[in-house]
């Protein structure tokens, strides 16, 4: 009797210790041995003896109030998996049900998220729509950031019933990472009702904050419950890849390849990756970018392998100040000017967690490339590139961090960069900072970055600066072109929030900015305004003004821009956006001060729950010194999607350039996409790329042929990426 007294003292101790702060609990029960449980979105008997939670609030769009529609969560654990049970009922009947694939985020969904380090600061989000296709994600700076990128191994399904839908959930614990022997975890679910503009959370959090994964609530662990990684968990993903191409006298050229990759948890806190001849070619091309400034354009990395679990070198905080991009990935088998690529022969990866410490490296070996641009022969030598980073959280869930990046080439040239940043945040405010040093052989050059941001209940707060000396060079390696820079911005406004108005949110900001640039000799100052109106029924307008001298290739100037923003996401039929501005500025294109306008937006409908329209759209405008037009370039990204079923993905586009001066489109680029994700982690895609240009054109014997629009590129893909779990 003594010693079940003992032991029950022991466990309320431990329960209490693990409580969130907020209140807000759910018990994690054990799965009874001898059950199991079907994820096909039935609710089995085994539920009943889990604990569950209905308490949800309205975020939006009427912050605090009960929820329009039941929702209902429960939690089991095995000894190899988490369980989770969501009830979304609907009495209203306003349940958007339609395909998806992995990355879409507009349909009815719930989901639940997990701080399985208790840190504060990161988690993991498991979210399922109510036709069963899913979504995954890492929420980073405190709830501040989403990186969609992340891709983990779980299961789930929902069954749609005629008062609502059930999804359930399987989330091994050998596919994520967590602090071994943690009795309790940060936890939150949410539910979005997009037809509704209805988003509810488990936990409350403050409007003007938001979700805060410091403010989750917790998952506790019945006494003989404790998440253990089991097995060998190494995952082995055989890659073959067949890509045929057009060559330049017309001929076709079809590469096979062959690759593996290697990912290997030793433990629950450690991920080892490996890529074997790997394939790093991207699926999808870049979109058309026009750019008049005097820095070099930047391009998104969607290389999968570089994409995945590319959160360890990425500065902390940094939506609170212009952070540098010290590891620019793009840099690793780049594209050549004759189109080529330079070969990559290996990329490895290992990154992981010890108690408040974080750590990762990269290692990538590229290959001897040569080739030639009209007549000339070039050569790029084989070269190894490196990355180390190690992040330490301190003062509950702020982080210190340092990183290390470099190239050396087998001709003995070598580039990099060491790096210290980090972040110190409250719920409602943040800083974050970054201080570098380049080198490249014996020269190099200090930089450093910084910024505050706080959005109080009533006031709104920004302070960012940077400084880039004049020898700082990564172009080897990163992506900072504003070499002899410095500048710095600070806005501040109220904000008002509204109860009963279609109006949620309003913040009305002003400032003042300076930027100096050795190159110009100056240092352009302005002032500038601005405001948000975020109404509540997910639509909003931004504006923003700025007036100022400014110098560019020593002309001296009064400058301004004007821009706005529109986006309407009201329905889960439907959605626009538009962004568009109005500037005089120094053209370095054209190496003259005029004006530039741009407009830019896009929308998408649903026109079955299968099949979607929709179309981008940037036009952008230049404006000669006497305001006369030099001349116009429309660019358009109409496509067609067509979900057959869930994680099946057909796609149909074009790419079409269309300049004004010569009133002709210069440039019509055809694709084709098909992507199926048929298991965790498993795809086989399928993508066909047409360009058609102007470029001359010339017969067997040299001449000349009339101008029009001829095929210049032409390729196809075939490539299969399978999954062996062990």
């Amino acid at each position: 009797m003594f010693g079940k007294i003992i032991c029950s003292v022991v466990l309320l101790t431990s329960l209490l210790s693990a409580q969130s702060i907020n209140g807000k609990n759910l018990i994690a029960r054990k799965l009874p041995e001898n059950k199991t449980i079907n994820i096909d979105g039935e609710i089995e008997p085994v539920w009943a003896a889990a604990d569950s939670v209905s308490d949800f609030v309205q975020f939006r769009p009427n912050y605090g109030l009960a929820p329009t529609e039941k929702t209902t969560a429960k939690v089991l654990v095995s000894k190899d998996a988490l369980y989770v049970l969501m009830i979304a009922y609907d009495k209203s009947g306003m349940t958007d049900y339609k395909n998806g694939i992995q990355e879409d985020n507009t349909s009815d969904r719930v989901s639940i998220s997990l701080d399985t380090f208790n840190d504060k600061k990161t988690a993991y989000k498991f979210a399922v729509s109510s036709t069963g296709w899913r979504i995954d994600a890492r929420i980073l700076d405190d709830g501040r950031r989403r990186d969609y990128n992340w891709d983990g191994i779980w299961f789930a399904d929902a069954k749609r019933y005629s008062w609502g839908y059930v999804v359930e959930m399987k989330i091994p614990f050998k596919s994520i990472q967590y602090k071994l022997g943690a009795k309790s975890w940060g936890l939150d679910f949410d539910r979005w009702i997009p037809n509704k503009t209805e988003d509810i959370y488990w936990v409350k959090y403050s409007r003007h904050e938001g979700m805060r994964v410091s403010n989750f609530g917790k998952l506790i662990f019945e006494k003989d419950v404790s998440p253990k990684v089991r097995g060998l968990n190494l995952e082995l993903y055989p890659v073959a890849l067949a890509k045929t191409e057009m060559l330049d006298n017309g001929k076709y050229k079809t590469t096979p390849h062959v690759g593996m990759d290697f990912f290997y948890n030793p433990s629950a806190q450690l991920t080892m990756m490996l890529s074997l001849n790997p394939d790093f070619a991207q699926i999808e091309a870049d979109p058309f970018k026009f750019n008049i400034s005097r820095y070099e354009t930047y391009y998104s990395e969607r290389r999968p392998f570089f994409i995945e679990g590319n959160e360890i070198f990425s500065p902390e905080g940094r939506n609170s100040f212009e952070a540098m991009t010290l590891f620019y990935s793009r840099r690793i088998g780049e594209k050549l000017p004759d189109g080529s690529n330079v070969p990559l022969n290996l990329g490895a990866k290992v990154f992981g967690r010890i108690d408040d410490l974080e750590y990762g490296s990269l290692i990538a070996l590229t290959g001897n490339k040569n080739y030639s641009i009209n007549g000339s022969d070039y050569s790029v030598p084989a070269a190894v590139f490196g990355v180390a980073r190690i992040k330490k959280q301190i003062y509950d869930n702020s982080t210190v961090g340092a990183m290390f990046v470099g190239k050396r080439d087998n001709e003995g040239n070598q580039n990099g960069v060491f790096d210290l940043d980090g972040s110190i945040r409250g719920s409602d405010w943040q800083i974050g900072y970054q201080a570098a040093r380049s080198f490249t052989d014996s020269t190099g050059d200090y930089a450093f970055a910084a910024g505050i941001t706080k959005f109080a209940k009533r006031w709104g707060t920004m302070i960012k600066a940077n400084y880039v000396g004049s020898n700082f060079d990564v172009n080897q390696i990163g992506y900072v072109p504003w070499i002899g820079t410095s500048k710095i911005i600070g806005v501040v406004g109220p904000r008002w929030f509204f109860e009963d108005s279609p109006l949620r949110e309003l913040i009305i900001y002003g400032g003042g900015y300076l930027h100096n640039e050795k190159i110009d000799a100056y240092t352009d100052r302005g002032l500038l305004i601005g405001g948000n109106l975020d109404f509540r029924k997910m639509w909003g307008i931004s504006f923003d003004i700025n007036y100022g001298k400014s110098k560019d290739n020593d002309v001296i100037y009064n400058s301004f821009q004007i821009s706005s923003n529109i986006w309407v996401h009201s329905s889960s039929i439907w959605s626009f956006y538009t962004f568009s501005s109005f500037s005089k500025t120094y053209n370095f294109y054209r190496d003259y001060l005029g004006t530039f306008a741009s407009v830019s937006g896009g929308g998408s409908y649903l026109i079955s729950p299968f099949l979607t329209v929709g179309t981008s759209v940037n036009i952008w405008i230049e404006g000669k010194p006497d305001g006369s037009l030099e001349d116009l370039t429309l660019n358009t990204r109409p496509y067609v999607t067509l979900t057959p079923v869930n994680d099946m993905r057909i796609r149909i586009f074009t790419d079409n350039l269309y300049i004004k001066s010569s009133d002709k489109l210069e440039r019509l680029f055809v694709g084709f996409y098909f992507a199926y994700n048929f298991s965790p982690k498993s795809w086989v895609y399928f993508t066909y790329n047409e360009l058609r240009d102007r470029t001359p054109e010339f017969d067997n014997a040299g001449n000349q042929l009339a101008e029009k629009l001829h095929v210049t590129g032409r390729d196809a893909t075939f490539k299969v990426k399978y999954l062996y779990y062990f």
